[in-house]
């Protein structure tokens, strides 16, 4: 499990492709005290570390993940999100996420507002449902609260502490972001539409 507390950022070493996995070298801000088999999220996404030298930290990651989330798109010298995974007593900062990616949206807008940023992102229909104004949503892991939210897009109001510990202030416009609702909200939304479902069927 994950909060959404990026702790830093990390950057891409190399990309080993082979048939069915591939293997992300990966310098961490920290690897002090992490395992092999320790679970890491990588711009949202849940990875296991498979291999550990000093900073560097090796990942394998299968097919499906790299075409259903944005890890696909990553080149050497990128960088990405890093979280390491909730241990028992740690302060929940964030909102619960299992790094497991819902879809993907795109950037549509990013303008400079003060110190921050704010950024809008288009809203994929098959998420539409879980996501309102002053909810939480992760995008590349990011725990983030929402702004207004109109048909196709939703807004994000970008403090500058945030945009110190994480990629976004490399995100522009038509980039793709990872997306995840908590599934307290998805179990919410679907209790709701089941017992609307069932009012119908008994009128």
């Amino acid at each position: 499990m994950f909060t959404g507390i990026v702790q830093g950022t990390g950057t891409i070493l190399g990309i080993d492709a082979k048939q069915s996995i591939h293997t992300l070298q990966i310098e961490l801000p920290n690897t002090q005290g992490l395992q092999t088999g320790a679970s890491v999220s990588i711009d949202g996404v849940c990875l296991t570390a498979v291999s550990i030298q000093d900073s560097v930290v090796f990942f394998d990651v299968i097919a499906e993940t790299m075409n259903r989330t944005t890890l696909g798109q990553l080149s050497v010298g990128q960088h990405v999100n890093v979280e390491r995974s909730l241990k028992f007593g740690d302060e929940i900062g964030g909102h619960l996420l299992s790094g497991h990616i819902m879809t993907i949206g795109i950037v549509h807008s990013k303008t400079q507002n003060g110190e921050g940023f704010d950024f809008t992102i288009l809203l994929p229909a098959d998420i539409r449902k879980y996501v309102m104004e002053k909810g939480y949503i992760a995008v590349d892991g990011i725990s983030l609260t929402v702004g207004e939210v109109r048909e196709d897009v939703f807004s994000l109001h970008i403090i500058p502490e945030t945009l110190r510990l994480t990629t976004l202030t490399e995100k522009e416009i038509g980039d793709a972001v990872n997306l995840e609702i908590d599934s307290t909200t998805q179990t919410i939304v679907a209790t709701v539409e089941r017992v609307l479902e069932e009012k119908k069927e008994l009128m």
